[in-house]
């Protein structure tokens, strides 16, 4: 059987429709950036059609952090820690936006990204709900379609080729290993829930992407990559940690943001404290330690 072109592919999938308050929102973001180059909607307002009481996620695409910010320290605040995170609501529609340059945004879809918290974002479903011209639409399809590969060639060592033929379970372990290089306050089985919402749309990404394969590896070869994984996932969790104090300078109301999520998946009961708004940082300093030792993140 021919293989379907992957970038094919990603593409019908960008450009499927989606809730016209999506994207007046899109661009409504994309308007209050120059250089902005292309807005995707992913994350599970996109996977469930809910918008309602939600808070839709975004990335912003643009040419160029300084170009984009009309303050300095902000884009060197994205140069040095990738992305910033913003919020923004419209019309009654809640949403928050990462903001990446075109250049970084094709790194961190790849192998040699930073970290996995991209890649492992747009493997999953997106849509590309506004673009400035044909250029900037093709550069994010580009990025976008090395994501998938990108999870499977890097989780596919860590199984054994036995469990590996089964392409879903490749991605599941995906997204287990992804999901533990953050600090995440969803359910222990988010990540299986999102391959199975779905299957069959990861059977046929796999399969274009070349997927399964054997590798021939052994178990103590299999334990390398284990090991490397592990690197990876406390690397991670610190990167999570310095993009949550510099969120306490460009989110507004992001203590709130973050305690309405954890309560959402964890069911935490916390509550917000004033000094905590006014102190973000180190509101959230003292909390994070109370969050890990009664499991409300991991």
């Amino acid at each position: 059987m021919n293989r379907p072109d992957l970038k094919h592919l990603i593409a019908d999938e960008l450009a499927q429709p989606v809730d016209p308050r999506v994207s007046d929102a899109a661009a409504a973001i994309a308007a209050l950036y120059p250089g902005a180059r292309a807005v995707l909607f992913y994350g599970s307002c996109l996977r469930t059609g809910e918008i309602d009481g939600q808070m839709l996620d975004f990335y912003l695409i643009v040419r160029d952090y300084r170009e984009a910010y009309g303050k300095r320290w902000l884009a060197w605040a994205n140069r040095l820690i990738p992305p910033n995170v913003f919020p923004f609501e419209r019309n009654g529609v809640a949403a928050k936006y990462a903001v990446l340059s075109e250049d970084h945004f094709l790194r961190e879809c790849s192998v040699s990204a930073r970290s996995p918290s991209v890649w492992a974002r747009f493997a999953q479903p997106v849509r590309q709900v506004w673009s400035a011209d044909e250029n900037a639409a093709t550069l994010a399809l580009n990025a976008i379609s090395r994501a998938p590969g990108t999870l499977l060639e890097l989780v596919r060592p860590t199984l054994s080729d036995d469990a590996a033929r089964d392409v879903l379970e490749i991605w599941r372990q995906g997204f287990r290993l992804t999901y533990g290089a953050e600090l995440r306050a969803e359910r222990s089985d988010r990540p299986d829930s999102i391959v199975d919402q779905s299957p069959e749309r990861y059977r046929a990404i796999a399969f274009a992407a070349g997927f399964p394969r054997d590798i021939g590896l052994d178990e103590a070869g299999t334990e390398v990559f284990r090991r490397a994984w592990r690197h990876h996932q406390r690397r991670g969790k610190r990167l999570t940690l310095l993009r949550l104090a510099k969120a306490s300078l460009t989110f507004a109301g992001g203590v709130d943001y973050l305690a309405w999520k954890i309560n959402r998946h964890a069911s935490a009961g916390i509550v917000v404290k004033p000094w905590q708004r006014r102190h973000p940082l180190l509101g959230a300093l003292i909390l994070l330690p109370r969050l890990l030792r009664r499991g409300a993140v991991r």
